[in-house]
Parts: structure tokens; sequence; C-alpha cells
């Protein structure tokens, strides 16, 4: 991944080449928001864009979990209807004296939201690679079912050109 935009902004965007489960390789735009605050709320221009959410706790922070939830019910009302695909990261799992979301407890909140969980470390990035396979996978097969017609996409309707 490459950083494209850092410093001392609220963001940074990262690229992402990903190959699907069907070995398309997909191009992935990360926008990393750097944790929200308590009562700091996901800027409104997201909902409007993004095609999908990874949404990403400490597994060893009770409290960014509840942000996690939190967020995901900011994303189902201000999505407006829009599909998107949301992906739950529970991260630090290498630190297991320091766990304070159980795993049972993350994936009944997950099941019960209709979202797919992984636990995953830094320290071991083939944890990584599963949970984005998927997501670049859900995002090209949302694309693929659109009716309309972006450049380079072949349409599987009727086309009239001008």
């Amino acid at each position: 991944m490459e950083s494209i935009l850092s410093g001392a902004t609220m963001e940074d965007v990262y690229l992402a080449s990903v190959e699907t489960d069907r070995g398309v390789k997909e191009q992935l735009r990360l926008y990393d928001t750097r944790g929200l605050q308590e009562g700091v709320e996901l800027p409104k221009h997201y909902f409007s864009v993004a095609d999908g959410f990874v949404l990403v706790y400490a597994v060893t922070s009770l409290e960014a979990f509840q942000r996690v939830e939190l967020l995901k019910k900011e994303i189902d009302v201000f999505r407006d209807k829009k599909e998107v695909a949301v992906i739950v990261l529970g991260n630090k799992t290498d630190l297991l004296d320091q766990r304070q979301v159980e795993t049972e407890a993350a994936q009944q909140w997950a099941r019960a939201e209709k979202v797919r969980l992984w636990e995953v470390t830094v320290t071991d990035r083939k944890t990584l690679l599963e949970p984005f396979t998927f997501l670049a996978s859900k995002l090209s097969q949302s694309q693929n079912k659109s009716t309309f017609p972006l450049p380079g996409r072949k349409s599987k309707g009727n086309n009239c050109e001008n």
C-alpha cells in the first residue's frame, strides 16, 4: 500500500491493489480516519461516495469496540438506502493478556449486524489478506451487477451510442 496523503491531516489515503476471489486485481482507495474520538462523527461526505467501510477496533479496548458499534449505526442511518459493504477488523489479537473484547461477543454482534468480522494482527500481515480479498470481491460483484454503464465496463444490456 502506498500513502498518497499524509502529514498533519485528519486522514490518510491509501491505494491498494487487491486480488479478488476470482483472481482479478482491483484497486481499492482506502481513507484512514485515524480513529474517531468520542463524540466525533464521520464526515458526511464519506456516506455519499463510499462503496464500503472497514471498521477497525483494538481487541484491547472495549471503548474502541463500542465506537465501532456506534459508527455502524451511523453508516446504517446515513447510507441513504445505498448498498455498501461493511467489514469489521478486531486488531491487536497478539496482545492476549490485554484483551477486553471477547471473540464470541464480537462475533455475536457482527452476526446481528450482518457484517463480516475478522480478528487480525499487524504483526502477522497474512491475517489481513482474507478480509481485504473479501471486500474487493464483494465490491467488484456490486459493480458488475450495476446497470449503470461506466467507462471501461461492458454493459450486459443493449446500449445505444450516438
